[in-house]
């Protein structure tokens, strides 16, 4: 089963929402990927990046879903103030040692993403955030 998964910069949860429907579009700034479970993996990255325990991550509430259902249909969720936090101010060399142990995580679970892969895969949502923060707007994920 294939899974698009787009992460994107949006003003707000409403503006974010809206892509609900058709993903971010043009008209938003984007980075796809696909074919791993976003919302395990964003809260995996907190939680590698600010070592709160998984369970606690998800207790309180993360990743939030700005639109739609976790079931079968599109979802988009908002990256954490603390994940963005975290993402902003880590180096080349500590997001590089994240990816290298959601490598690890994922293959533990029987997912097999490349460390190599795993470090574009936090690395481009991390350029993403300060994107972002720049112009005081926050990153989303969009899953189909």
């Amino acid at each position: 089963m294939s899974t698009i998964v787009k992460f994107f910069v949006a003003p707000d949860d409403t503006s974010a929402g809206l892509v609900l429907r058709t993903g971010p579009g043009q008209g938003f700034e984007s980075l796809s990927f696909g074919n791993f479970d976003p919302e395990e993996a964003v809260v995996e990255w907190e939680g590698l990046l600010i070592g709160a325990g998984f369970e606690e991550l998800v207790e309180a509430g993360e990743p939030r879903i700005v639109a739609g259902q976790d079931d079968d249909g599109c979802v988009v969720f908002a990256l954490s103030p603390r994940l963005s936090t975290a993402l902003v101010g880590a180096g080349h060399s500590r997001l590089r040692d994240v990816a290298a142990s959601w490598a690890q995580l994922c293959a533990e679970n029987g997912e097999d993403i490349d460390s190599r892969i795993a470090g574009v895969i936090i690395g481009d949502p991390a350029a993403l955030v300060g994107s972002a923060r720049r112009r005081n707007q926050s990153v989303y994920c969009w899953v189909a």
